[in-house]
């Protein structure tokens, strides 16, 4: 696998620098983040960050992500003008190289949670989701912010989005899906870029909005939208396992054998109720997820494509985006390297 690690630009805390002297990091996850949802990204900008990534001894692994505007996920008569901006920054795209984007479908906001820096016993702070601590009128506010959204929008506008969301229902945003599906995906298709959908974060109805990629079922439904090798997923075992209800290995096995594991999130979270958790150290004993038994099936599959540590704590007095500081992932990304030599040594 190609272990990778995320970067935020160059007005990221945590520099290329920093991220070269990991060891086993090979390759960038990042985006043009600065470019409004449902704009066509320019050429000469993709060129420099390819450049920019490549001066520091890196490449460019996945480009996370080339944001869906909320008309596409609305089913709104605009929708059209986007996704045709959208087929063409994927075209942008695959001329620069990039082979892997990661993309989500989650209404209105992106990955959700009630605290950026809960307070775990040993002083550390991590990223925390207690359903009933959220905040209906803090997020439509704009009060509560998270560094993965692409979400520029006035209150009374987030307003009227909720509404139309909580009107719409499920199957009317699985129809949303599939209609950007069945445009984009052939291009990706044409233009050898691989589709990575991420799981919704929390994988379960927020605030009243429907949110769909939420386990083994949605992910069949998803492939079966456009069945073609391009069509894939981002498979995020912190997203999937804050539900009791989801088998990650199950999952993991079933769609890496299909080959539409395009991309992996490996981060751990601890379950503290139904809807409710922290996201814990990477090691399988801080948390609740068995990560050494996802290596092991990665190394059973044989996956070969770009996997990065996902969230991590902030700790030895770090400041930074929650979440994204350099200590902790690079301290599961090291613990992850060691489950990958040994899953490896046994398969």
């Amino acid at each position: 696998m190609q272990m990778s690690f995320r970067w935020y630009g160059s007005s990221d805390p945590v520099t290329l620098a920093n991220i070269r002297q990991i060891p086993g990091v090979v390759g960038i996850v990042t985006s043009l983040y600065h470019i409004p949802a449902g704009e066509a990204w320019p050429e000469d900008e993709i060129r420099a960050l390819f450049q920019t990534i490549e001066a520091a001894g890196l490449q460019l692994s996945v480009i996370e992500s080339v944001p869906v505007h909320e008309d596409i996920k609305l089913g709104r008569a605009t929708r059209d003008e986007y996704i045709a901006n959208y087929q063409t920054t994927l075209r942008r795209l695959a001329a620069a190289g990039v082979r892997t984007v990661c993309y989500n479908f989650m209404p209105l906001f992106d990955w959700l949670r009630t605290s950026l820096a809960y307070e775990l016993p040993d002083g550390s702070t991590t990223l925390a989701y207690f359903d009933e601590e959220v905040d209906e009128q803090a997020l439509l506010a704009g009060r509560l912010r998270l560094p993965a959204w692409n979400l520029e929008t006035d209150s009374h506008l987030l307003q009227e989005m909720l509404v139309t969301y909580r009107e719409m229902g499920t199957e009317a945003l699985w129809d949303n899906l599939a209609y950007f599906l069945q445009a984009v995906i052939p291009v990706a298709d044409e233009v050898g870029i691989n589709m990575a959908i991420h799981p919704d974060d929390p994988p379960w109805p927020v605030i009243g909005i429907p949110r769909i990629i939420v386990n083994r079922a949605a992910f069949q439904r998803l492939i079966g939208l456009c069945d073609k090798p391009a069509n894939g997923v981002c498979f995020c075992s912190g997203s999937l396992g804050a539900s009791a209800d989801n088998d990650l290995p199950l999952i993991l096995r079933e769609l890496g054998e299909a080959k539409r594991v395009h991309f992996v999130h490996l981060r751990n979270v601890r379950k503290v109720g139904p809807r409710s958790f922290y996201e814990s150290g990477h090691l399988s004993a801080d948390g609740s997820i068995d990560m050494l038994g996802l290596v092991r099936v990665l190394a059973e599959i044989n996956y070969a494509g770009p996997v990065r540590p996902d969230h991590g704590r902030m700790i030895w007095g770090e400041t930074g985006n929650p979440g994204y500081g350099l200590y902790d992932r690079a301290l599961g990304l090291a613990y992850l390297n060691g489950l990958w030599e040994a899953a490896r040594a046994f398969v």
